[in-house]
């Protein structure tokens, strides 16, 4: 993944690469947006990153996956800290902004990996009962990979 922050207009608020990754690897969920026939889509997902890639879990039919059959260009986007700061009229922030293709993952293998690394993120408690998870859902759950190809953050420190 290519962390480019050329394309971002204000560049008094760039974040170092550094610190998006630490926003990207410790977020609690992102926001992914597609385009599609039925109209531009987004949504809250849970994700884990691996390398460049973004794994996101979901059913194995659904509008995320219409979407991304018309078109798989997609946009990731993790929120940092955030705080209004009223007496400004501003919002301080953080965000880390990724392109990128999306495919839905076909080896068993890379896809029992990302559903690993969520219970891994999100359940590290419970390892063991969701591995059985896993295993009992595995038939009825897909996933999508993000193969990120650019990455940017910004930040707006008040």
């Amino acid at each position: 993944m290519e962390y480019r922050n050329d394309g971002v207009r204000r560049q008094d608020r760039l974040l170092d690469e550094g610190r998006a990754r630490e926003i990207l690897l410790g977020g609690e969920y992102g926001f992914l947006a597609m385009a599609s026939p039925e109209g531009g889509y987004g949504i809250p997902v849970n994700y884990v990153v691996e390398g460049g890639t973004v794994y996101i879990h979901c059913a194995p039919e659904g509008r995320k996956l219409r979407a991304m059959a018309s078109d798989c260009r997609v946009s990731f986007c993790v929120v940092g800290a955030t705080r209004p700061v009223p007496e400004k009229f501003t919002t301080a922030y953080e965000s880390v902004v990724i392109e990128g293709r999306a495919r839905i993952v076909s080896s068993d293998d890379e896809r029992r990996r990302a559903l690993e690394l969520l219970v891994e993120k999100y359940s590290p408690d419970y390892a063991s009962v969701g591995a059985a998870y896993i295993e009992k859902s595995f038939h009825r759950t897909a996933v999508i990979a993000i193969d990120a190809e650019r990455c940017s953050g910004k930040a707006k420190r008040v």
